[in-house]
């Protein structure tokens, strides 16, 4: 899920280049316009209900990478809390019923709280959203809780906020490795512990450089 967001999309093309993957579905609301043989899309427009999805497509799964997300400050509270809480929760829950051997691998957030008691909506949010899918006990579920992601292909950045950061990142990396994560080390990242398993289930941002 997020295949067409900025880790979604390089966390697919990993997934599609490597050998030890056989096939890779992807649930998405517009055509991705990729082609190629591994890949089989499925179009689906209510990210809250998949009752009238085909089974098929979400039984049989090995792993999931779920990268649904929104900026803070792109839509409004509401809007944000049903993307980053509602939406997983639904996702989650269909596949655990599909699939109940698969592995979850959650792109979260930096500063996700598990107690769910923040003033911070970001952080209160995230950590609803990881508690839900804990909830359902997945034989592993993995969160990844990365801080500022740098994006190796350039896009239009979401606020100004982000435009300065991407400014900043490479002069201050060479200083302060660790002060950002590039979006294919994050993706290749999630993918090896999907794939392969991990030796924990919360990667904070350091853990996701080793």
């Amino acid at each position: 899920m997020g295949s067409s967001g900025m880790i979604g999309g390089l966390v697919l093309a990993e997934c599609l280049r490597r050998p030890d993957v056989a096939q890779v579905t992807i649930i998405t609301r517009k055509h991705s316009g990729i082609r190629h043989d591994k890949l089989v899309e499925v179009r689906h427009q209510d990210f809250l209900d998949y009752s009238g999805l085909d089974p098929r497509y979400l039984s049989g799964q090995d792993v999931c990478f779920y990268c649904v997300g929104v900026y803070t400050g792109q839509v409004p509270a509401d809007r944000f809390k049903e993307i980053t809480i509602d939406y997983t929760r639904a996702f989650s829950e269909a596949l655990k019923l599909a699939s109940p051997q698969a592995s979850f691998c959650l792109l979260s957030g930096q500063g996700a709280d598990p107690d769910e008691k923040s003033r911070i909506m970001f952080a209160r949010d995230k950590g609803i959203a990881e508690n839900a899918l804990l909830r359902l006990h997945f034989p592993h579920t993995y969160l990844f809780r990365p801080g500022y992601i740098y994006p190796v292909t350039r896009r239009k950045e979401p606020n100004l906020m982000y435009s300065t950061l991407r400014a900043l990142y490479k002069p201050l990396s060479a200083i302060f490795p660790h002060i950002g994560v590039p979006s294919d080390t994050l993706a290749r990242r999630m993918v090896e512990v999907g794939l392969a398993g991990g030796e924990k289930s919360v990667y904070e941002h350091r853990d996701i450089f080793s």
